[in-house]
């Protein structure tokens, strides 16, 4: 079952997506302003997202932007054909497509099972094994989801992304620049600092103490890799 929140201030649009997406497989979540969808995608196992940009109280920009910050969850928006500024902008700060009103049925269905497919399906096709288990540390790259010690961690995507890199090279030390080229891919212009927050945060949510880290270490002068012998 498929969970796809559908945020929009206009009801009669929230329910025509509701019949446009009619599916088994599909279960709904509603919102009608930005606040509600955060609250909404920060307490739910949310698998996309159809996002309005034009919304009172927190508009459709400002939600995202605050969706990003600790879920990796494809997100569609939902414009009109004059907003194409305000569409470069949702783009620019994480949105993975859009849609203009009025709306066509056919290419609404076909754009949400494309994200959704890509998201729970295609993300590790490559990999012949989906999941990785390192210590108390799993994270399934079909569904996006890192558990530690058994509890669901939400990560933001670059987090993921960086994770995902230093697990899947278990014992290989990476470097600041190294990190910053792979996970961002642009040239690594004083980045080293922006790989260090991320690191810190990253160790903040899956180390029992941050300050004694059990899985990403430091080896000093090098870069960050992940601890190859773990002791539990």
């Amino acid at each position: 079952m498929h969970k796809i929140l559908i945020c929009d201030d206009d009801r009669d649009i929230v329910n025509a997506l509701k019949l446009y997406l009619a599916d088994p497989d599909y279960c709904f979540y509603e919102a009608y302003d930005g606040e509600q969808a955060v609250e909404i995608v920060n307490n739910e196992k949310i698998d996309l997202i159809l996002l309005d940009i034009m919304m009172p109280k927190t508009d459709g920009i400002k939600a995202m932007s605050l969706i990003r910050e600790k879920h990796n969850i494809p997100v569609i928006l939902l414009t009109a054909k004059s907003e194409e500024s305000d569409i470069v902008l949702g783009l620019n700060v994480g949105a993975d497509d859009y849609i203009t009103k009025p709306f066509n049925p056919i290419e609404v269905g076909a754009r949400v099972k494309a994200q959704l497919r890509r998201y729970l399906y295609l993300g590790s096709k490559e990999k012949s094994d989906d999941v990785i288990m390192i210590g108390g540390i799993e994270l399934d790259d079909r569904s996006k989801k890192v558990t530690a010690d058994g509890k669901e961690i939400s990560l933001t995507p670059k987090e993921y992304e960086i994770l995902k890199l230093l697990m899947k090279e278990q014992g290989r030390v990476f470097s600041p620049k190294e990190i910053y080229n792979t996970i961002w891919k642009e040239p690594c212009y004083g980045g080293e600092n922006t790989v260090a927050v991320h690191i810190r945060h990253l160790r903040e949510k899956i180390e029992i103490d941050p300050t004694k880290p059990r899985y990403i270490k430091v080896v000093f002068g090098q870069g960050y890799c992940f601890e190859r012998r773990i002791l539990t």
